[in-house]
């Protein structure tokens, strides 16, 4: 019996809304970042892009367990000598909430050209509506 790998012509992509409200952000970003690569079908290909669309609402009412919000630091790099900067979760919530999703999803991808395209399929709102309606997107649950 052969293995069956999917081409990119052959796979249907769907849309799909997970809603972060009181849900733990590593529970949210593995369950997108598993749907974006397409683990959840069975056609999944590792070297083909089998995932969905994937559309977060509520990013800001994501939850962060113990004293992550305090303790958890986003470093980043001007490019300049001495230019690190940090921020801590906190005050990234409060400015761009998307961003910790977005960064959380980020580490979960593989750091190839499939990650880096499979970054295009999630869109992530800080509040509860999207305008994707048109796509008629499923739900699913954390």
């Amino acid at each position: 019996m052969k293995s069956y790998l999917a081409k990119k012509s052959e796979v249907k992509k769907k849309w799909v809304v997970i809603d972060a409200e009181d849900q733990s952000l590593g529970r949210v970003a593995a369950k997108a970042a598993s749907i974006l690569r397409g683990k959840t079908k069975p056609i999944f290909t590792p070297h083909v892009d089998t995932g969905d669309n994937v559309i977060i609402v509520n990013a800001g009412k994501v939850k962060l367990t113990g004293n992550k919000l305090e303790q958890k630091v986003y470093y980043r790099h001007t490019g300049y000598p001495g230019g690190i900067k940090s921020l801590t979760a906190r005050q990234v919530r409060d400015s761009k909430p998307e961003d910790l999703l977005k960064k959380a999803i980020h580490g979960m991808l593989p750091k190839n050209r499939l990650g880096r395209s499979l970054h295009k399929n999630v869109r992530i709102y800080s509040a509860g509506e999207h305008p994707h309606d048109s796509q008629k997107p499923d739900t699913v649950a954390v």
